[in-house]
């Protein structure tokens, strides 16, 4: 199977295609709810998506619950000691904040 992302409004799958059924297959990462979506053409597969969260979106407002949202922005991470005191350096060496710092890197491992 090939992996690859598609996005709308914020929210990001994970998309898989399906040899043997030969099909592309979805699901929504990063939110606690299973909203997944299927389709033989890239193009019918984007409509998916996009159906698959307007559904779910309207699903919460309809029954008053918040859904669950693309990240913050906000990551609060815990680390040895070491790992934090080499990140600093490793910042200041750049002429970086470590926000700024951490942010390239994660960038950078998650293809961005």
């Amino acid at each position: 199977m090939t992996t690859n992302t598609m996005t709308h409004k914020g929210y990001i799958a994970r998309i898989e295609f399906d040899d043997s059924d030969g099909i592309f297959v979805g699901r929504i990462l990063g939110t606690r709810d299973i909203i997944s979506f299927h389709a033989d053409t890239v193009a019918k597969l984007r409509k998916e998506m996009k159906a698959a969260v307007d559904d779910y979106l309207a699903y919460c407002q309809e029954r008053g619950i918040a859904p669950d949202k693309p990240a913050s922005g906000q990551l609060m991470l815990r680390v040895p000691s070491e790992v934090h005191a080499a990140a600093n350096i490793a910042a200041q060496a750049a002429g970086k904040s470590l926000n700024q710092w951490a942010t390239e890197v994660l960038k950078q491992a998650t293809h961005l």
